[in-house]
């Protein structure tokens, strides 16, 4: 790549899309936004980049792939743009399967392209911080994380048919089960899993460092703002994470900081890889199996 800047081309035109993707990609330095392409062309034509009439005349013009759709539909296309050579922004979670995932993380490794998946908390400052100094100390015995939002009750999201599917498991659940997984180690189990209404999930997890966490997830309550919080304790005492001081924008501009890097460097291995993305879509199965 050497200092050309990446063509990126923007596949959806959903609230997510208008408000972190494109213009995050439009006003980095490292990226271009060259096309986009979306299901209802009418609701691309404002995102800053011209809109043509499919996928594949996208492809033909762009060296990478950002995803702003429903799983089912990223994991198909994705799978496509590797094949083409493309270098993929994942949105999670990455498919609506555990095959799917599967087929989109060897995809993405026969074709030996750059990928990264948008776990947006885990790029800001904060969130890395926080990470760096639990690393730093060992003897943690558990953690507990909550992620509680009304998204499903009204606002941008609450029209989005996915996620009043998936709800809370499929939308928040890999952004808190990365960040446990991140903290206390490898999850070896799920120990239990309960949903109930309103779209409320408990989940208790074993981890491989002997840890217990536990995450509470609803995105159908009326809470304002959203709660989010992740804490451990153990011999080394307590550790809190809440809030988000670092805007989604922001965030994804350290995000592109990175990708474009990787492809710079011609590397693929980012800690936030499509291999995450498949790990936590495992994980997401396993759970929704113990319900």
């Amino acid at each position: 790549m050497g200092d050309t800047v990446l063509r990126v081309g923007l596949v959806g035109a959903g609230p997510w899309a208008g408000k972190v993707h494109a213009p995050g990609i439009d006003g980095h330095s490292g990226t271009e936004l060259t096309a986009v392409w979306a299901r209802r062309p009418e609701a691309a034509t404002g995102l800053g980049a011209p809109v043509v009439g499919g996928f594949d005349e996208l492809l033909s013009i762009v060296d990478a792939v950002a995803f702003a759709v429903p799983p089912a539909a990223q994991a198909e296309l994705a799978i496509k743009a590797a094949r083409a050579g493309k270098h993929v922004i994942l949105e999670k979670p990455i498919a609506e399967s555990v095959e799917s995932a599967r087929r989109l993380a060897d995809a993405v490794g026969e074709a030996g392209v750059a990928s990264i998946v948008v776990f947006i908390r885990r790029f800001a400052p904060e969130t890395r911080e926080w990470l760096a100094d639990v690393k730093a100390h060992g003897g943690w015995a558990g953690g507990n994380a909550r992620w509680l939002s009304g998204a499903l009750l009204g606002g941008d999201y609450s029209f989005s048919t996915w996620r009043h599917d998936g709800g809370a498991l499929a939308d928040v659940g890999p952004h808190v089960f990365d960040l446990l997984d991140a903290a206390l180690g490898p999850v070896a189990e799920v120990i239990a899993a309960r949903r109930t209404e309103p779209d409320l999930w408990n989940v208790v997890f074993g981890h491989e460092s002997g840890a217990t966490s536990t995450a509470t997830l609803s995105m159908r309550l009326p809470t304002r703002p959203t709660v989010t919080e992740i804490s451990v304790y153990g011999e080394p005492g307590y550790r809190e994470l809440t809030g988000r001081a670092t805007s989604a924008q922001d965030s994804f501009a350290t995000l592109l900081d990175e990708f474009t890097a990787l492809v710079r460097d011609g590397r693929a291995d980012h800690p936030l890889s499509v291999h995450r993305g498949l790990a936590m879509q495992r994980l997401l199965a396993a759970v929704a199996a113990r319900v």
